[in-house]
Formats: structure tokens, sequence, C-alpha cells
């Protein structure tokens, strides 16, 4: 899905655990300069971000972008303040129905820049319960366990 320069800023490596990955979105985010400084250098955390929507917006909520220590003119942003997320409006309306009718949450999967732009992987994602999570657990140890034993690489 993801083509051209890319460097990765940060990823939510426990999302796959804790969800079942729908569907998959690249969108754009509205940041401030020190905020792109301070992703550029890989200061941010996405495990506990979600994307809520307010009339025909979505927001990028609770993600932490640390502050940049070099920024004076801008003064201390909040590092958890919502963030505009750019889509487009066919896509939007189309999100927006699948998260109110049946109950799916959009969750962001990866930050990263995207041939200098600051770009956000969002996964359409249903939560796992505690026996899929353990379903899951088990098959990775199998396949891990039939890997070594037959040296499958």
């Amino acid at each position: 899905m993801v083509k051209g320069n890319i460097k990765l800023v940060c990823q939510n490596k426990k999302a796959r655990h804790q969800y079942h990955i729908l569907d998959q979105i690249e969108a754009g985010i509205v940041l401030l300069g020190p905020e792109v400084k301070s992703l550029r250098e890989g200061r941010a955390n996405i495990t506990d971000g979600y994307v809520s929507f307010k009339g025909h917006e979505a927001w990028l909520k609770n993600v932490h972008i640390s502050p940049y220590p070099h920024a004076t003119n801008i003064g201390q942003l909040d590092p958890l303040r919502p963030r505009k997320l750019l889509m487009h409006k066919r896509e939007l309306r189309r999100l927006v129905g699948k998260v109110q009718e049946k109950g799916l949450t959009l969750i962001p999967l990866k930050i990263y820049f995207r041939d200098g732009k600051a770009k956000v992987e969002l996964g359409l994602a249903k939560g796992k319960k505690i026996y899929d999570k353990r379903e899951t657990l088990k098959r990775r140890a199998i396949d891990r366990e039939l890997r070594r034993r037959y040296k499958i690489h």
C-alpha cells in the first residue's frame, strides 16, 4: 500500500494482538513545525491513540508527540493535543459509516514520512476477545516450533 521514499517514525506493535485489523487507510496529519521536528527524531507514541469524528472531520486523539526541546517561537505545545487528519471526503464518509454502524474503531498503526510528508496508517479494527488472543499466541508458538524443527525460514 505504501509507496515512495519512507522513513518509519513509530508503530503500534500491540494493535495486531489486541484487534482484528479489517482495513488499512493512509491519511495525512496537520502538524506544527516543532511537532514535525520532534517526529523526525522519532519522539512519538501511538499505543493508546484512536480516531474520533467531529462533523465532517477526523481527529487523531491521545497520540503523544514529545515537545521539541529547541523550539522557542511557538512555546510548549500540549503533547496529547488532538490533530486533524487529512482524507478525501468520500473516504471519510465511508469510514464514519463503518464506525457508527458496525461498532468498529479506527486506530493508528504507524506514523511515517513519505516523500517528506507526515502520514499515519490507520487500521479499521474490531476488538479481539481474550480467547482470540490466546488462540493467536498458540498459533504463533506452534509455527515457531515447526520452523525450528524443520529449519524453515
